[in-house]
């Protein structure tokens, strides 16, 4: 009799114990659906047919016919640069352009072209740039350097794919002359508090030619040839393409698609 009422105890404090040991994992484990999230839905965007296509919510800067969508930077007349063959040329005698648009945020992408021929050495050879934000008529804003860069030597944070005068490419991806570039750039820009002072600075990642040049690298403020620089407030601004005043033979563009991210 007692050997059956051992037994029974036992089972019975088995069965008590699996019973907790289930409801204490049913009260600890977490729920996955407690880490789901179901809205907001984000926008079907439908990509371009191959990589470098714009995709359907880009703003098309240049597609290889017109400048429409450019002006001259110093007096806001319309873009005087010579578009041929699908693609656009420097002319190094009207001057900067730069989009008649005002962004922010964006992701662009633009191809450029070292002529084949080219001449010259060091800044002396296919410079241009491409400023993230123009702040003034001149080469006034934050720019990302254009230059021949293949098998030309200077000053390292003033080659391709540099933050000009701030910060270098983390590898040089140059392909030689007369053959085209690629830029794909994430700007992320400054912002400001009501009485002007920085309350974010910028950042830029850059891939050049399909390889990482700029990591999320922050800028120290805009971009200048003498000095230091420095910061000054702005809302949105222009995408500016630079005419160098160098000698060499001007540098071509095709392809220039910029998709907001406000």
């Amino acid at each position: 009799m007692k050997r059956r009422i051992a037994v029974a105890l036992a089972l019975f404090v088995y069965a008590a114990t699996d019973q907790s040991t289930t409801w204490a994992q049913a009260v600890t484990s977490p729920d996955p659906k407690a880490t789901e999230q179901w809205e907001p839905v984000p926008e079907v965007v439908t990509p371009g047919k191959h990589d470098d296509a714009p995709p359907s919510d880009a703003v098309v800067l240049f597609d290889g016919r017109d400048l429409a969508p450019w002006e001259t930077s110093k007096d806001h007349s319309p873009a005087r640069w010579k578009v041929h063959d699908g693609v656009v040329t420097v002319d190094k005698a009207a001057g900067n352009i730069q989009t008649r648009q005002r962004f922010k945020n964006y992701q662009l992408h633009l191809e450029w072209q070292v002529p084949k021929d080219i001449t010259g050495e060091g800044q002396a050879r296919g410079n241009s740039g491409v400023f993230l934000a123009s702040t003034g008529p001149g080469d006034e804003g934050y720019e990302i350097q254009i230059l021949d860069s293949w098998k030309n030597k200077t000053y390292v944070n003033g080659q391709a794919a540099s933050v000009y005068k701030q910060t270098p490419p983390l590898v040089n991806a140059m392909r030689p002359p007369g053959e085209w570039q690629t830029y794909d750039v994430i700007w992320t820009a400054p912002t400001f508090a009501a009485d002007g002072t920085l309350k974010s600075p910028a950042y830029v990642t850059l891939i050049h030619n399909g390889v990482l040049v700029q990591n999320h690298t922050q800028l120290t403020g805009e971009t200048v040839y003498i000095g230091k620089p420095k910061y000054a407030p702005y809302a949105e601004a222009a995408i500016k393409l630079q005419a160098h005043s160098d000698p060499s033979k001007p540098i071509s563009f095709r392809n220039i698609w910029v998709r907001p991210l406000d």
